[in-house]
């Protein structure tokens, strides 16, 4: 059982988790912020993070804007709601940034690490391999329905230390955007960091829901929470989130945290239900796309080439986002 209470937790601590437990293929610090790309696919990884306040704003974004111009990406800025980002906001909105993805940060504080026992399921977590004590078997954990009954055809939960290709799958149709090249992006993302993966399966081994779970620091992230859509309303995102976070306290977690759509009501509900309540918010700021000038000319700075239409995503992020979940 989890409880609402908030953990005591700085900005910038939690920042970073959700930094590192979604890493972009390629990275690069300038100026105080780190500069995110990952061929489009998902906003935070393709994004600029600014983690400390540049000496010279209008430099740094400059700098910013030719970093990703060289990438033929936009510019976008993922920034929490803090007092720190007010001034950047403030340029950003003379530049005419577009602002969108208004993400709800919410926490959870769980009753804290249980002690491992010999014998079960064991599951691979960013700790090394733990051990899951299970009832339905190794790997497989009941829904809240029972073993083998209730939600979803039967489902029951299984984990892994990596995303099989049903998994994926599943993930992909829901939340994807794009083709092969950007799916095989999300999986280098996915594995960039050590999680626990879960799959809603049914009696026939078909994946009906996801979910991601990265344990870092006592802390554990929970990501790409997808359900099919002929599946929803059944348990089953409910018996994903709460084998994860028991997966989570066995690898050493004591507190949890995940990011949800503001305009996502009934998933914010979900998590209410489970324990987690607000602690902050971010958004993306994004630069008005113009046309690139003829014969490889100068840029205005601020701006951004648009990346090709398939991959240009107004979110996968969502974090991918905990839908009702994700």
């Amino acid at each position: 059982m989890t409880h609402a209470a908030q953990p005591p937790v700085g900005l910038d601590e939690l920042e970073s988790l959700m930094h590192r437990a979604w890493l972009a293929p390629e990275r690069e610090s300038l100026d105080g912020w780190v500069m995110r790309s990952a061929g489009s696919v998902t906003q935070r990884a393709n994004s600029v993070w600014p983690s400390s306040a540049p000496p010279d704003l209008d430099a740094a974004l400059g700098a910013a804007a030719a970093w990703y111009a060289s990438r033929r990406q936009p510019v976008t800025f993922q920034l929490t709601d803090r007092p720190e980002n007010a001034a950047l906001d403030g340029l950003l909105d003379r530049q005419g940034y577009s602002r969108q993805s208004e993400t709800v940060i919410m926490t959870a504080v769980g009753p804290g690490p249980v002690q491992r026992a010999a014998g079960h399921g064991t599951v691979p977590t960013a700790a090394g391999p733990g051990t899951v004590p299970t009832a339905a078997g190794p790997g497989t954990v009941p829904t809240a329905a029972g073993p083998g009954t209730g939600a979803g055809r039967g489902a029951k939960i299984r984990l892994s230390g990596h995303p099989s290709e049903e998994w994926l799958d599943l993930w992909w149709r829901v939340d994807g955007r794009g083709g092969a090249a950007e799916r095989d992006i999300a999986r280098s993302i996915l594995l960039g960091t050590p999680s626990v993966y879960a799959s809603a399966v049914d009696g026939a081994g078909a994946v009906l829901g996801t979910g991601r779970l990265s344990v870092l620091d006592c802390w554990g992230g929970v990501y790409c929470m997808a359900v099919h859509p002929e599946f929803r309303r059944q348990g089953l995102a409910t018996a994903v989130l709460g084998s994860l976070m028991e997966a989570g306290r066995r690898a050493g977690a004591s507190r949890f945290w995940l990011m949800v759509a503001e305009a996502n009501v009934g998933a914010r509900g979900l998590y209410e239900r489970a324990g987690f309540a607000e602690w902050g918010r971010y958004h993306y700021r994004q630069a008005p796309l113009r046309r690139a000038s003829s014969a490889g000319g100068p840029r205005r700075r601020g701006s951004g080439m648009a990346p090709k239409p398939a991959t240009m995503r107004a979110g996968l992020d969502r974090d991918p986002l905990p839908r009702r979940k994700r």
